[in-house]
């Protein structure tokens, strides 16, 4: 139990996969103009990651280890994410239509984020430390560790969606609009971030 707890503490704060990996950056500052679409994507980056990081760990376990094609992993989880991506979409559309739209354009967008590779890499390849010993993790572990990091990007992106709308009714100075304020404030975020990294 204590080490599920270190999974979660660890993947949401100290590690946060934006603000210290710096992994899915990208429509982290273009999705993040609106609370209301930045829930969005992180719910649909949260469904992903899960079932990305299950698909690709049995890949990996119960395949690619056993045949000796480790160095395949890369190839093989892009195309099982960008595969995967396609079914849910697919079966989204046609299972639950309300699902379907409510991701709208986020399903397809997820695709090309990296945040998903990246957990998919991690779990697999990381070896992580409890009590001074290393190991891989489980099947168990591994899923709750792409939870975690999911609602850690979500957090980052939701506490980041309020703060640009916030900015955007306030004053600031011509130098600074736009990306430059938000990049501003990703850096300060970062840092009270790193204020986390002496719990774990």
């Amino acid at each position: 139990m204590m080490e599920i707890l270190i999974i979660c503490v660890s993947a949401i704060f100290v590690n946060n996969i934006l603000l210290a990996q710096f992994l899915g950056v990208c429509p982290f500052l273009g999705v993040s103009n609106k609370l209301s679409t930045a829930t969005g994507m992180s719910g649909a980056v949260c469904f992903v990651i899960t079932l990305a990081t299950l698909v690709t760990y049995l890949i990996n376990a119960y395949l690619l280890v056993p045949l000796h094609l480790e160095f395949l992993q890369t190839i093989a989880f892009i195309l099982v994410i960008a595969s995967l991506v396609q079914m849910v979409e697919i079966v989204l559309k046609k299972v639950s239509p309300s699902l379907y739209q409510a991701l709208g354009i986020f399903l397809p967008l997820i695709t090309t984020n990296c945040a998903v590779l990246g957990v998919a890499i991690t779990v697999v390849t990381k070896e992580f430390t409890f009590g001074g010993a290393a190991h891989m993790l489980g099947l168990g572990e591994a899923l709750v560790y792409a939870v975690a990091t999911s609602l850690g990007y979500g957090l980052a992106m939701i506490l980041f969606a309020g703060l640009r709308e916030h900015l955007a009714g306030n004053e600031v100075p011509a130098a600074f609009k736009g990306l430059p304020i938000a990049l501003i404030t990703v850096g300060i975020m970062a840092m009270a971030f790193l204020g986390f990294s002496g719990i774990v």
